[in-house]
């Protein structure tokens, strides 16, 4: 690893580890960690990052922002402090049931292999009952950028966390500094304005913890509706799911909980990417089956055709 690869403070996981191994040096890494807490302040060093700007290889030109990779580069101590925060808060929140259900993303002991564990349990258990689960899926743009710093705070707030914790998050997203690196070329620092940053130890967390009130309200919103749709939620990636023998009830369901769905994100400064929504049906039939589309265009969708396979993270369903 050469020295454009380290963060800010130059210090590997590595040399962390090695540290951490004398209890002296432990000892001290606990009390700022625990002095950031009492204090309700992240350091400004911990605030600084660099961003390495690299080529994807074999592009036929490097005049679009698509074609390079940006990787970002943070302090190395701060993210072993931000992964010991993570832990305690992730602790809190599961033990008082503030998580809902169906998240299955964003959280430890959770992966991609129980979502779709779930997912074909759903499926399975109703192909006992003679019915089609339908399956819409949506991604939410830019989910991390788009984070509202205002709500997130009020979310830990309800989250039963510890004031200190509120205080703490209220300097933590706030007045960072990023510098660019390319090749030999390093940039001043300058000011960022990102609501939560993507790849960082908190960020799996403090997604979490902002979708599921969302959920919740989501929840009662259909339940009141008496659309029976049930949902599955990996970070940005959502599932709705009905069950039904007619396919067009089916639609019907998945229609207006997708309304619901764009309305209620708005409502948390987030936007569906109407682009990537997908539709599958899971039927148990074999030989010839032709599902009806589903239009969404009327509330800013597309004409959604089933295909014969769906991939899911990293599964391939058919």
């Amino acid at each position: 690893m050469t020295c454009q690869c380290w963060g800010p403070d130059k210090l590997t996981w590595h040399h962390l580890k090695s540290i951490v191994n004398q209890e002296d040096y432990l000892i001290n890494i606990i009390n700022i960690a625990n002095l950031c807490f009492d204090l309700g302040h992240w350091p400004n060093f911990f605030k600084l990052s660099s961003t390495i700007i690299i080529p994807k290889p074999n592009k036929m030109s490097y005049n679009q922002p698509k074609v390079f990779w940006p990787i970002v580069l943070l302090n190395t101590l701060g993210k072993l402090i931000k992964k010991v925060i993570a832990e305690r808060i992730q602790f809190t929140v599961t033990s008082n049931d503030f998580i809902h259900p169906s998240q299955l993303g964003g959280l430890k002991f959770k992966s991609t292999i129980d979502a779709s564990i779930a997912l074909t349990h759903i499926v399975r258990l109703d192909w006992v009952k003679g019915k089609t689960t339908s399956i819409l899926v949506f991604d939410i743009l830019q989910f991390f950028p788009f984070l509202n710093h205002q709500l997130l705070s009020l979310i830990l707030k309800k989250a039963g966390l510890d004031p200190k914790v509120f205080s703490f998050f209220k300097n933590y997203l706030v007045r960072r500094k990023m510098s660019y690196i390319w090749n030999d070329l390093h940039s001043l620092p300058f000011k960022v304005n990102v609501k939560v940053g993507q790849g960082s130890a908190l960020s799996s967390i403090l997604s979490a913890l902002y979708l599921s009130p969302f959920l919740y309200i989501l929840e009662k919103c259909l339940k009141n509706l008496k659309i029976p749709i049930s949902t599955l939620s990996f970070v940005d990636n959502g599932l709705i799911i009905t069950q039904n023998k007619s396919l067009n009830i089916s639609n019907s369901h998945l229609f207006y909980s997708y309304n619901v769905l764009s309305k209620l994100l708005d409502s948390f400064s987030l936007v569906i990417e109407h682009t990537k929504t997908e539709i599958f049906y899971f039927n148990r039939l074999h030989g010839i089956f032709n599902p009806p589309p589903l239009d969404l265009t009327s509330i800013g969708g597309s004409i959604l055709c089933s295909k014969n396979t769906w991939k899911y993270l990293g599964f391939i369903f058919d």
